[in-house]
């Protein structure tokens, strides 16, 4: 049956959605909507409207009820409070939470929630304060260590893949911005005065605008993705038709500015999964880079040119987290729902991200407390972190040697998931840093049958064993894990110690394809003995 439509302003759909969902939806969350094609716009003069019906069917159908949908296949005793999902993804990443892009790592609220020290309706208990000392083992980007330091505390953090430890650091370290924005501004001025030299420019502007041109007609946004949502589309037919359609237009420009791709055969990752042009690009500006005087400034350099260079592999959108094959050609985008291009130039995304990573370190600056801070590139399992500790910071150790470490908050690798060297083999190949991947504990490549799971039993077993040489006699543990396998109470086991409680979160915003409900256990754990 028709259903009249009944037309909003964005205004008014916001007031409405807050009001069926009983929490607030800006007006920024309904011109997203919009933007994404999943409720269609119309025009009403001086402002966009939008129908009542078709922003009812989109809550209805998937935001307002997921609560209630998700508990029923993952069980009732989800713990929604732990979801976070009145949180906005500049929440869940603030300041230098997005520094660099990794993969498995947790929201800083999720650490926030467990360690701060002030109670609420959902939390009663207080397990940590200001001043105590708190170790992630698996260090991973630093998430804990840079929420600690947040909320006043003391904190380690031990990883063996040394490119980890740069990441958490550089988010750590304080900085002399005047001198960080002089030598950004010398490397971006460099790099447009080095991409002059060749015809690059000329050939992205054209190709640019032949793009915009083909899919301003093929692919109008948001309609097109409003009726491939509403499968008025057959995507998959169209999107392939009309990237070979565009495919000779490209051919065309290649070959009139004589652009070089690159050596798709090649088993260096520099060379395979990077344009001609890039590769180039990345060379100069890590010599540039390597001649900064400021250590400090060198290596936020690096991670800001990681950063770049992970975005500019020749690789479709929507595989950039888990790279296929290399991508060199125009191609149909399944992520943005248009034809795309590969990166040619580093240029843009260097800006980008070099003011990015500025206004980040200069937000969490403002936040920052005088809290003791170190981070150790070893094995979690043999290190001797009381040893490490007096290397490199006195008093730290001997408050270390009083007070002991409180409690350990931190995620260990989920089995046979990832493989966390290679998921930065870019930053490995250009740094040239060591990779020691036969020493993570349940990778990706290892699998995850009988002898995968029996060995990273073992392996975080001993990783906590070893950890209890430097905890307090009445410590906290906090191991954040997919416990699908149920080795956890087996782990708790062999490490001397017993799980007293559990919480079960839902994991609402995943980067993969796959969305379907998934949760993650917060296991609490005490001295056994």
């Amino acid at each position: 049956m028709y259903q009249t439509k009944t037309l909003l302003t964005i205004k008014e759909a916001s007031q409405w959605a807050s009001n069926f969902l009983k929490r607030e939806i800006s007006e920024s969350n309904i011109s997203y909507l919009v933007q994404y094609g999943k409720v269609r716009k119309y025009n009403g003069g001086n402002c966009a409207l939008i129908d009542l019906n078709d922003l009812k069917y989109y809550y209805q159908s998937f935001r307002g009820w997921r609560e209630i949908s998700w508990k029923r296949k993952l069980g009732e005793d989800l713990n929604w409070n732990l979801s976070f999902d009145y949180l906005k993804e500049k929440d869940t990443t603030k300041h230098v939470h997005r520094l660099h892009p990794y993969k498995g790592k947790f929201i800083p609220q999720l650490v926030q929630y467990f360690i701060d020290n002030h109670t609420d309706d959902f939390k009663k208990d207080v397990y940590f304060k200001p001043g105590d000392i708190i170790l992630d083992p698996f260090l991973g980007s630093g998430t804990t260590l840079v929420q600690a330091n947040e909320m006043g505390m003391h904190s380690i953090g031990v990883d063996i893949s040394r490119f980890n430890c740069l990441i958490a650091e550089t988010k750590l370290l304080d900085y002399d911005f005047i001198s960080l924005e002089k030598e950004i501004k010398k490397i971006q001025k460099a790099i447009v005065e080095f991409e002059t030299e060749s015809n690059i420019e000329g050939f992205e502007g054209e190709l640019l605008f032949k793009l915009a041109e083909f899919n301003k007609k093929y692919f109008p946004s948001p309609e097109f993705k409003y009726k491939v949502n509403r499968k008025q589309i057959e995507e998959g037919k169209y999107g392939t038709e009309k990237e070979q359609e565009f495919l000779s237009i490209y051919n065309h420009l290649v070959k009139k500015y004589q652009i070089e791709l690159n050596h798709v055969s090649s088993q260096n990752f520099l060379e395979k999964w990077y344009i001609k042009n890039v590769k180039k690009e990345i060379d100069f500006v890590f010599n540039l880079i390597k001649k900064v005087e400021d250590k400090k400034n060198k290596k936020i350099l690096a991670v800001i040119l990681s950063r770049t260079i992970r975005s500019c592999r020749a690789t479709t959108h929507s595989d950039l987290a888990t790279l296929k094959e290399p991508q060199v050609f125009t191609y149909y985008c399944w992520k943005h729902k248009k034809i795309c291009k590969p990166i040619f130039s580093i240029k843009t995304w260097f800006n980008r991200y070099a003011n990015d990573t500025l206004y980040r370190l200069k937000t969490f600056s403002k936040l920052k407390m005088d809290s003791y801070y170190t981070i150790i590139s070893a094995d979690s399992r043999t290190v001797n972190i009381f040893k490490e500790i007096e290397k490199r910071n006195n008093k730290f150790y001997h408050l270390l040697l009083k007070n002991k470490i409180q409690g350990i908050f931190t995620s260990p690798p989920y089995v046979g998931q990832i493989d966390y060297h290679e998921q930065h083999a870019y930053a490995y190949d250009l740094f040239e840093f060591q990779r020691k991947d036969e020493l993570e504990i349940g990778p990706l490549y290892k699998g995850k049958g009988f002898e995968a799971r029996t060995a990273y039993v073992e392996g975080v077993s001993k990783v906590l064993l070893n950890c209890r040489n430097f905890l307090a006699k009445e410590f906290d543990v906090f191991l954040v894990a997919n416990d699908k396998y149920n080795l956890y109470p087996e782990i708790a086991q062999q490490a001397g110690m017993k799980i007293i409680n559990q919480f079960r979160r839902p994991v609402l915003n995943r980067t993969e394809r796959d969305k379907s409900p998934y949760s993650e256990t917060i296991f609490h754990l005490k001295n056994g003995k």
